[in-house]
């Protein structure tokens, strides 16, 4: 099976922020999960540079806008080693010539259909999202006020495929995650949405832009230009093929405020075009600083690099993955940062692996023991006290210990189900439960004790266990903190060694 899981491309209008890095972040959790259950996987993100908007803040710079984009293109590729990620391709769609190619080719596919008409018109335009709106509605994105805009531009007969983006939509065709979101999309798409302009005067965008194919007086619309990165990116009939046309599953990942562009007119593109659907549409939600939505504008943009610089990319990722909520925005604060850091890394997993090592360390010379007769720490532990255990004694106390973490298996199965439903916080949760139940084991069964009475084959039955447990988190943790989990399995070894105790996550200052 093959899975293409793509970002938003975002504007490069300014320095990359927090919000940005949280799609990335949770991107990237789902590709990495994917590979390491054996499929194929494509990662692709990239910059949206040939929107009106980085003119203008090109121009308010006074610097060309060729360069402008160019070095604020660098600063959102330059996340990779920030946050840990593994994109595998990473598109610019004013640099690079495969773009241009392949929104020509959609362009010449759609009129071909009939699908454009050129038409004057005069609607309100924001240009912080580039998009007209209805006098009825208004921008719940930016406090500027709207533009009155007169110009003459070519339309996309949207209308036309209303009914078969319904039904789409309805019968799962495109999954829109969560359900209130696809509830939204289908409430604008049961109204009736209108034909849409899909172009802009040159002269307006001062040329800047790709050229609509036959006339060079109008530049592509920035929006219908962008989505088609998905596809654009895939140059070449291979990779189209693979990663598009046949891939089991073409994942979207996207912030709320863009359902509408990808949930519909991406769609009716799409279909207009004769090209597969994306099968899965996940929207997440905003971060805000004191209830605001981050925003360069506003001053309140927190800067992704900066939180990794002091904090680690452990702690920043983490934050995002365990904190960020399903639904409904999530304000973000250092303290809150630092907070879920000691209590899930550096007192939870951390701690537990540290404990683990030294005690294997401590008392088998770091040769971990061999696995109990039937694998099972409760019918070793029975078998050691041959019965004589009083009820209420170690047998029974590491049984309630192990109700907690999930037996072989069920951690992998509870984080596959959570990512199946992009549930990055229930996948987390499963991951801290599993950890819990493994510190309750130490606790419970107290190794230290069992050494000094002599009960041997009692205390290789728990630390053969607490190993397993602690590989078992390791390795699902890889997808969550591919650094921090490569230092804790380095600590953990493989087969019958463990490496040498040390602090994977220490207490921040």
């Amino acid at each position: 099976m093959s899975f293409y899981v793509t970002t938003a491309i975002p504007y490069v209008n300014a320095a990359p922020h927090l919000g940005h890095a949280l799609e990335l972040v949770q991107a990237d959790v789902l590709a990495r999960h994917r590979r390491l259950r054996g499929q194929r996987v494509r990662f692709l993100t990239g910059t949206d540079e040939n929107a009106l908007k980085n003119v203008t803040a090109a121009a308010a710079a006074g610097v060309d806008v060729a360069a402008f984009v160019t070095a604020n293109a660098d600063r959102f590729a330059a996340l990779r080693p920030v946050l840990d990620l593994s994109f595998d391709d990473f598109i610019r769609t004013a640099a690079d010539p495969r773009h241009r190619r392949g929104v020509e080719t959609l362009w010449r596919r759609t009129a071909s259909n009939g699908d454009f008409y050129r038409r004057d018109y005069q609607g309100l335009y924001c240009q912080g999202c580039e998009q007209f709106y209805e006098p009825s509605e208004r921008c719940a994105e930016h406090d500027a006020p709207l533009e009155v805009v007169t110009e003459s531009n070519w339309f996309f007969r949207l209308s036309a495929y209303a009914g078969r983006v319904l039904e789409a939509l309805e019968s799962g065709e495109v999954r829109v995650e969560p359900a209130a979101k696809r509830n939204e999309v289908l409430a604008f798409v049961r109204a009736g949405p209108q034909d849409i302009s899909v172009s802009r005067p040159a002269a307006r965008a001062g040329g800047w832009g790709i050229p609509v194919p036959g006339d060079p007086s109008q530049v592509v619309y920035v929006w219908w230009d962008a989505l088609a990165n998905y596809v654009t990116a895939l140059d070449g009939p291979e990779l189209y093929r693979a990663w598009w046309q046949d891939a089991a599953e073409r994942v979207h990942v996207i912030g709320k405020g863009i359902v509408r562009f990808h949930a519909v007119y991406w769609i009716a593109l799409l279909l207009s075009a004769g090209l597969p659907l994306p099968t899965t549409i996940f929207v997440h939600e905003y971060l805000t600083v004191g209830g605001a939505k981050l925003s360069k504008s506003a001053g309140n943009a927190v800067d992704p690099g900066d939180l990794a610089g002091r904090f680690g990319g452990d702690a920043l990722r983490w934050w995002l993955l365990r904190e960020v909520a399903p639904l409904g925005d999530t304000d973000f604060t250092e303290e809150r940062l630092r907070q879920r850091y000691h209590q899930d890394l550096a007192n939870g997993v951390g701690n537990l692996v540290n404990r683990t090592v030294s005690l294997v360390r401590r008392y088998r010379s770091g040769v971990v023991p061999g696995s109990a007769p039937d694998g099972g720490l409760s019918s070793a532990v029975d078998r050691a006290l041959a019965g004589s255990a009083p009820d209420g004694g170690l047998s029974s106390a590491v049984d309630r210990a192990l109700a907690g973490p999930a037996p072989d298996g069920a951690l992998s199965s509870a984080v596959d189900r959570a990512l199946a439903g992009f549930d990055f916080r229930a996948a987390t949760e499963a991951l801290c439960a599993a950890v819990a139940g493994g510190n309750r084991l130490v606790e419970t069964a107290r190794p230290w004790e069992l050494a000094k009475q002599g009960r041997d084959s009692e205390l290789d039955a728990v630390l053969c266990e607490l190993v397993a447990v602690c590989r078992e988190v390791t390795r699902e943790l890889a997808p969550f903190l591919p650094s921090g989990a490569a230092r804790l399995a380095a600590q953990l070894g493989s087969g019958d060694r463990v490496g040498t105790p040390d602090p994977v996550f220490p207490r921040l200052a």
